[in-house]
């Protein structure tokens, strides 16, 4: 089925939801958080609801916090990759609490962790946590000859950045490493020059994504996941967070949920019913991110073309 089908069966609909709808400067307007699977699906659905629903839809780049907020207000109306537990502060303030947005129930299965280069990781006896902790071993991520190795914890205002400090803090190799942060792309940049050129690379790595899909990464072993090791207070809420927080066995897991304004529920009832059909697994995820960072396409053009080349998945978001 064609683009242009799709649209026939739901113009009536359109027209009378954009009647309804609240002014803004475009009808619906879609949050991009820093990582790049995240910008790929939000064009993505950029491209389907201009197609098939014939709506304006805007872009606009955000924080995760400043998603929420804006979906709150009424001013964003969704949040296309929201990663849990990492962001489960904001889920409960604006889903639970609030009440003001709504999560879909259909979750890309999700992990988190550190890695280092499989062949750094075999060459130097690299395999678990606790070898972050080896002065000796962990000489070799001295990459600018201070005398301090660096690990890369994640991006600045990333959920999962606050508790990885955490855990470097718990595992002790805060005392041995210098925690770095800063982009994504700079620093998957660097993992890939690392690789090519054999050099050692080591940093939070998460799936999926398309590093996954370029890079030969070997994830650090850790102690399976224990509830009652973790206690996470955000840098929001006290002071003094970093003291009393823990974070001393692994990940549990995490899963990614697109979330979106409850208010659209009256105002564009079809767009709604899309945003809770949407289902996207990891495989496509990792290869949307790798289409945007690695092969550089421009973010519109790569939309309309997997909009066109998967009219029956989406089909699925539309009519289910």
């Amino acid at each position: 089925m064609t683009a242009s089908k799709l649209k026939t069966g739901v113009s009536a609909v359109c027209l009378s939801a954009i009647a309804a709808g609240p002014v803004f400067a475009a009808d619906i307007v879609i949050g991009v958080p820093n990582w790049a699977s995240v910008n790929a699906t939000a064009h993505v659905l950029e491209v389907v609801i201009e197609q098939n629903l014939g709506l304006d839809v805007e872009l606009q780049n955000g924080t995760n916090p400043i998603v929420f907020e804006a979906m709150d207000k009424g001013s964003m109306h969704v949040h296309p990759e929201v990663w849990m537990p990492n962001q489960q502060n904001l889920h409960d303030t604006y889903v639970k609490d609030n009440g003001t947005v709504v999560m879909n129930e259909n979750p890309v299965q999700a992990e988190q962790g550190m890695c280092v280069p499989a062949a750094i990781a075999e060459e130097y006896d690299i395999k678990s946590i606790d070898d972050l902790s080896d002065p000796d071993k962990m000489a070799i991520f001295d990459t600018d000859g201070d005398g301090t190795p660096e690990v890369w914890i994640g991006a600045p205002g990333w959920a999962s950045t606050v508790v990885e400090k955490i855990r470097a803090k718990s595992y002790g190799y805060d005392q041995l490493f210098e925690l770095t942060e800063y982009e994504e792309t700079i620093a998957y940049a660097n993992l890939a020059n690392a690789a090519q050129a054999g050099e050692p690379w080591i940093g939070f790595c998460y799936s999926p994504h398309y590093i996954f899909v370029t890079q030969d990464l070997f994830v650090l072993e850790e102690p399976a996941h224990d509830p009652a090791t973790w206690t996470i207070v955000q840098p929001t809420d006290d002071p003094d967070w970093l003291e009393k927080s823990s974070a001393s066995t692994a990940w549990n897991g995490a899963t990614l949920h697109l979330h979106y304004a409850k208010t659209l529920e009256e105002s564009y009832p079809e767009v709604a019913a899309l945003f809770r059909n949407y289902q996207m697994d990891g495989a496509s995820l990792s290869a949307m991110g790798k289409a945007l960072a690695v092969d550089n396409m421009e973010a519109s053009e790569f939309a309309a073309q997997w909009v066109a080349e998967n009219e029956d998945t989406v089909l699925g978001w539309l009519t289910n």
